[in-house]
């Protein structure tokens, strides 16, 4: 049996990677400031990882005889949703990563660390690319360039020998028990307000267009990874699909089971993390972790609103 600490195991990436070790046989120890309710069935070891020290999570991670540590945290919703200081993303995206190389490296023995980075850390790119890992990386926002410096750091401790370790670049995700900070999250918050108002949902439509991966294959991705005989590398996830914002939420809505009147689209352009265009080649990802998506958008879409009904359903019970 594999033991797997999950760093930010109760966020919505993080949950699903829990899911997905444990149903594999695995024993999961779900690592966050404070338990969730959703993940009872692990075990929980509470740390306010923004502030632990290198030495505080070495200590853990040795009582816990850890065989993988995945770093799943995300300093963009540590707080208040997207709206952190530049400070604060520095502290959880790169003082964090450093940490976690310290706190594994310093183990007598060597757990396999998968670090979550994302696709934004390519910055933005002309509509078209196909951006596969051989794209230099040129981010231009705090948070893509903190989250580019944290992966950097895990990429030099690997060259250095320091860790075993592989970058995991994330393209946007979907599917169950979104992120109340996410575009997807708002979604399901203005149908459900629309729903009980009788008033169609009007939601602000940029002409952007992403690659939407649904966030239980990005966790079966995370999986594969930790197992795969490759360290030091930079490996890109997605649907390897781009789909536009208009198409997106008309899906949604379709998914829901609703009908088209049920939406109202307002033109506006919307500043973003990263860029306009975000589409994932994920050939090195299939060849090095023999892993593709298997769930398509609308299935993605159609799961996380039922599961956001369901749930509501046993809030009001």
């Amino acid at each position: 049996m594999t033991r797997v600490a999950v760093l930010g195991g109760t966020g919505w990436l993080g949950r699903q990677v829990c899911a997905s070790f444990a149903r594999h046989g695995d024993e999961v120890i779900v690592v966050a400031r404070n338990p969730a309710p959703y993940l009872a069935e692990h075990r929980f070891a509470r740390l306010d990882l923004a502030l632990a020290a290198p030495e505080t999570i070495t200590d853990l991670l040795r009582a816990e005889r850890v065989d993988v540590v995945v770093n799943a945290t995300d300093a963009a919703n540590a707080t208040d949703g997207w709206a952190n200081t530049e400070e604060q993303l520095a502290r959880g995206n790169v003082g964090l990563a450093r940490a976690v190389i310290g706190a594994v490296g310093a183990l007598p023995w060597r757990p396999r660390l998968v670090h979550m980075g994302t696709i934004l850390e390519y910055g933005e790119v002309p509509a078209g690319t196909l951006i596969d890992e051989n794209l230099a990386p040129d981010p231009r926002t705090p948070y893509t360039r903190t989250k580019l410096d944290g992966s950097l750091a895990v990429l030099d401790a690997a060259a250095a020998g320091a860790v075993d370790a592989v970058v995991l670049r994330l393209s946007n995700i979907s599917g169950p028990h979104p992120s109340p900070a996410s575009f997807v999250g708002k979604l399901i918050a203005m149908l459900c307000t629309a729903l009980d108002s009788g008033v169609p949902m009007t939601v602000t439509v940029t002409e952007a267009t992403r690659d939407y991966l649904d966030v239980r294959d990005a966790a079966e991705a995370v999986r594969l990874a930790a197992g795969a005989p490759v360290t030091g590398r930079v490996i890109n996830l997605g649907s390897g699909r781009a789909v536009t914002i208009r198409e997106l939420v008309r899906t949604f809505v379709a998914a829901a089971g609703l009908p088209p009147e049920m939406l109202r689209e307002r033109n506006r352009r919307v500043v973003s993390l990263g860029g306009d265009w975000t589409q994932v080649d994920i050939g090195l990802a299939r060849d090095l972790l023999g892993w593709s998506p298997r769930i398509p958008l609308t299935d993605s879409l159609r799961d996380m609103w039922r599961t956001a009904v369901a749930e509501q359903v046993v809030a009001g019970s």
